[in-house]
């Protein structure tokens, strides 16, 4: 009874905001869109829209047929364009998210053998720093996630491909660069300082979560930024301090005057993790890429 094309029309409709835009992008005629929908409403006998002048409003049906559209039509897409591959004799794709703001370096070291590995397979990265990972995986939005924090479900797959320490990067400038006789910092001598982050929750910030939060402690003042190369050019001008994985924050400081002290007496130490679909344990591709990202793991010692 419900078809793609119903699935379809409410997700144009949703995007475009009037019955005419969602028949161009679907190459339909405004009266063959309206008329399948008309259709599709007297047999299941409840409407999915109301017209509000020259604007559409969709009933409590339409909405749920909405949200299951957003879920299901990627899954059909998928499927198009795997048979699509087949018929023109590619090998596929790989759709990787980011949910490791500055693991994007990292990246693209596993990205370049395995491409000269897999010749005919493209990669797309989608790199948000809104990024719902999960909900991506789970829709088939994208076939693997690389994230820091795992979340255990019965469908995904978590694999550690390289571990790393969480440090903190001053400039050379910083007072805190200049006790040099301090291999660690406490929670406390951050609170005169200007702390700059990715723009993330504070709930999946290390340092908020695993270092100032249990101390009481919080810094003068707290900066986002999206760049990592903007990031640690504050930094190194003296404008604020930044925690960043050690092996990225040692690749900077070969050309900018940083300076790097480890998060407490101990540090903090984390993981990173490529997720994937369960049922997709023997696909080739993710395999293959897996491999050669536990391959990099000397990055984890540095």
């Amino acid at each position: 009874m419900i078809e793609k094309i119903h699935l379809s029309v409410l997700r144009e409709i949703s995007r475009n905001g009037s019955l005419t835009a969602a028949a161009n992008r679907l190459h339909l005629t405004q009266s063959a869109l309206s008329h399948t929908i008309k259709k599709l409403e007297r047999q299941i006998n409840v409407s999915l829209w109301l017209k509000d002048g020259r604007s559409i409003r969709l009933t409590e049906a339409g909405q749920y047929l909405l949200e299951q559209a957003n879920r299901l039509l990627p899954q059909f897409e998928r499927m198009d364009d795997t048979l699509k591959q087949f018929a023109n004799h590619e090998t596929g794709s790989l759709r990787i998210g980011m949910e490791c703001h500055p693991c994007y370096q990292w990246l693209l070291k596993v990205v370049q053998p395995f491409l000269a590995q897999s010749p005919g397979v493209d990669i797309d990265v989608k790199q948000k720093f809104q990024f719902g990972g999960m909900a991506a995986l789970f829709n088939y939005e994208i076939d693997l996630l690389i994230t820091p924090d795992p979340i255990n479900k019965d469908s995904i797959v978590f694999e550690p491909v390289f571990p790393y320490e969480q440090v903190l990067v001053v400039s050379v400038d910083n007072k805190l660069a200049a006790l040099k006789q301090q291999q660690h910092i406490t929670p406390q001598q951050l609170c005169d300082q200007t702390l700059l982050t990715y723009p993330v929750e504070t709930a999946r910030l290390d340092i908020f979560q695993q270092f100032l939060l249990p101390a009481e402690c919080m810094p003068k003042q707290h900066k986002t930024l999206e760049s990592t190369d903007i990031i640690l050019q504050m930094v190194a001008a003296n404008r604020g301090v930044a925690s960043l994985p050690k092996w990225l924050a040692l690749d900077y400081a070969k050309t900018l005057p940083l300076h790097i002290i480890r998060l407490g007496r101990s540090g903090i130490y984390k993981h990173i993790y490529i997720g994937y679909r369960k049922q997709e344990r023997s696909n080739r591709h993710i395999q293959t890429f897996i491999q050669l990202a536990k391959r990099s793991n000397s990055l984890g010692s540095l």
